[in-house]
């Protein structure tokens, strides 16, 4: 009876990137969801490659284990970043309310996906810096007009104040559980990391999801 109960009570593996242009928020997103931490966008650095963490959450009676990839969002790294596509069943494309081309840049995000993942997996366009409302330069209206067009998801955020951060994830979790044929393969599995070095405060955390090689968790540019 012991493996029976093991395996009724193992977690569910679920993989998250996270996309978008530089200085958006992505990394402030992942540590005010992860950390429950903010830091200034004076004291915070751009992330170098990818940066990983795990988060473990209780979502409709089911345990889940969270992989959650901080992409680089320079050009210059997007050949680092593509390969790490593999195996995602829930992109989260951030972009920033009081920049307008950030959002403007979306289209090519959106057609970036196309390439790498099956249209089954859960999409959620997250409009990052509500904090930031005397100089938004994005209605939220025109955004969820846009998020519909492209079968998203749509959420407002503050990383800085936490609005809408927790409801972000958990919605996109959520569609996940919703979805069987994204979680229930068993051959479905989530990327390990050999980093450390990454650039989202308080360090990258890893752990053992499988069994792949590892990979590199950025580059030293």
């Amino acid at each position: 009876m012991a493996p029976t109960t093991a395996t009724s009570t193992k977690p569910i593996n679920v993989k998250l990137l996270l996309i978008g242009n530089s200085s958006v928020g992505k990394s402030s997103l992942l540590l005010r969801f992860s950390d429950e931490q903010w830091l200034p966008e004076d004291e915070s650095s751009a992330t170098i490659g990818v940066d990983f963490r795990v988060h473990k959450m209780d979502i409709k009676g089911k345990k889940v284990k969270l992989s959650i990839w901080d992409t680089a969002g320079q050009e210059r790294f997007r050949t680092i970043t593509s390969s790490y596509y593999r195996g995602a069943q829930g992109i989260i494309l951030v972009y920033d309310v009081s920049n307008r081309e950030s959002f403007e840049a979306l289209p090519r995000w959106y057609s970036e996906l196309e390439t790498y993942v099956s249209s089954s997996v859960v999409k959620i366009l997250v409009g990052n810096k509500v904090d930031k409302e005397f100089s938004r330069q994005v209605p939220t209206a025109e955004a969820e007009k846009f998020a519909a067009r492209m079968s998203s998801l749509f959420i407002e955020t503050s990383a800085k104040t936490s609005v809408g951060v927790r409801e972000a994830f958990q919605e996109v979790v959520e569609s996940i559980l919703d979805t069987p044929e994204l979680w229930e393969n068993p051959a479905n599995k989530t990327h390990n990391t050999s980093g450390g070095n990454g650039g989202v405060p308080g360090g990258v955390q890893v752990v053992g999801l499988s069994d792949e090689p590892k990979q590199d968790s950025g580059c030293a540019c």
